[in-house]
């Protein structure tokens, strides 16, 4: 009894240190970050096409960070979504149990590289042969972040997935094929349909993965606070204008409060997409 008790409370101390740790954050970075809304204006700083933090007259409009994070986040799901999902069906469908128990240890090893590792593949191999194969300037640029950060989200898509359509019901399988559906009928009419929510889910988790990503887009992104033109331009993702400008800021001047300004922004973003995650998983559990 006293050791079920002990434990009892361990726990609840344990979930209450998380709440608290969480709201810290929020409060923090609200409180740092708000005052730049009252100075420049919530409009403006939002749409603003141009940051010049350092100038005088400052400028802190943070569009082009925005587009740069739009950008290489869709190009990393466009990448990660057929590589996750066409793994997941293989791996739940297709593949025989000694294939599936090989494979599937190195589609979540991906996820246990720390992505630095990432950052640097990308930036010794990936951006030269990119350079190289597209004629262009330079191989630090939108594109190849989206590839390297598309390799990084994969096994997040893969995993739910996968264990999306594992609960489909063997039932609905069966009584296609009774109906006289193929292997391929069967999945695409039956499977993916009943399985659509939790691959959904897979999808928003990615997307909340690589917009919170830093490191990579950070090394591989270019750092270009422009407006792109093209998907082989360089540009600046939010979170790598906080972790590159930082350090050289004053605590307590504009300049650090539109860092928080943005972190707000990208916190608001990331924890939407959290929760639409969890309404589909739990939709799915259903």
């Amino acid at each position: 009894m006293i050791r079920e008790k002990l434990f009892k409370y361990f726990s609840l101390l344990a979930a209450i240190c998380a709440i608290v740790f969480l709201l810290s954050i929020i409060v923090s970075i609200f409180r740092e970050g708000l005052p730049i809304f009252g100075k420049v204006g919530f409009l403006r700083f939002l749409f603003g096409k141009s940051w010049h933090p350092t100038q005088e007259p400052a400028e802190f409009g943070i569009l082009a960070l925005i587009v740069g994070s739009i950008v290489v986040t869709i190009g990393a799901l466009l990448i990660a979504i057929p590589l996750g999902v066409g793994s997941a069906i293989y791996l739940s469908e297709l593949a025989k149990p000694q294939t599936r128990e090989i494979l599937k240890p190195f589609i979540e090893l991906l996820a246990g590289i720390p992505s630095v590792i990432y950052g640097l593949f990308g930036m010794a191999f990936l951006a030269p042969f990119i350079m190289r194969l597209f004629n262009l300037n330079a191989g630090l640029n939108a594109f190849t972040a989206s590839i390297v950060l598309g390799l990084m989200v994969v096994p997040i898509i893969s995993s739910i997935s996968e264990d999306a359509i594992s609960a489909v019901p063997k039932s609905l399988r069966e009584a296609a094929y009774a109906l006289g559906a193929n292997k391929w009928e069967t999945i695409r009419k039956v499977v993916l349909p009943a399985a659509k929510s939790g691959i959904f889910a897979s999808i928003v988790l990615g997307f909340g993965r690589a917009i919170g990503e830093t490191m990579v887009v950070l090394m591989v992104a270019g750092g270009s606070a422009i407006i792109p033109k093209s998907i082989f331009q360089p540009v600046r993702p939010m979170t790598s204008a906080i972790a590159a400008e930082m350090g050289e800021t004053v605590v307590g001047s504009d300049h650090y409060q539109a860092l928080f300004g943005i972190a707000i922004i990208l916190f608001t973003i990331t924890f939407l997409s959290n929760l639409i995650t969890e309404a589909m998983k739990g939709k799915v559990k259903r």
